[in-house]
């Protein structure tokens, strides 16, 4: 556990090591300039706060004791996705590609 700058606790895992090894997911993510000019034409503009998204997508069985870490004498790991991992952007856009196909302009 650490602390964060607001005096509470966050949970810490280093995937230093997990992440040199895992290849890296290069799904192209939006540049900010495209969204933006692609939105210009429209009426209305919505945002969706995805707060905690990555926390929301469940680790693929065969990878959640990749994410495993030790507390108080006992062994953990994660079942959803934490944000420390190196894909995890790239896996949650790909996700909302997918959940709003044909949404996005």
């Amino acid at each position: 556990m650490v602390t964060k700058a607001n005096d509470k606790w966050r949970m810490y895992v280093d995937y230093t090591n997990l992440n040199r090894a895992c290849s890296k997911d290069s799904y192209m993510l939006p540049n900010i300039d495209q969204l933006v000019d692609g939105a210009s034409d429209h009426k209305i503009l919505s945002f969706l706060d995805a707060y905690s998204g990555y926390n929301q997508i469940s680790m693929h069985p065969r990878d959640k004791e990749k994410t495993a870490f030790m507390m108080d004498g006992a062994n953990y790991y994660y079942e959803v996705m934490s944000f420390d991992l190196k894909n995890v952007r790239a896996t949650y856009h790909r996700l909302m590609d997918k959940v709003f196909k044909g949404m996005i302009c």
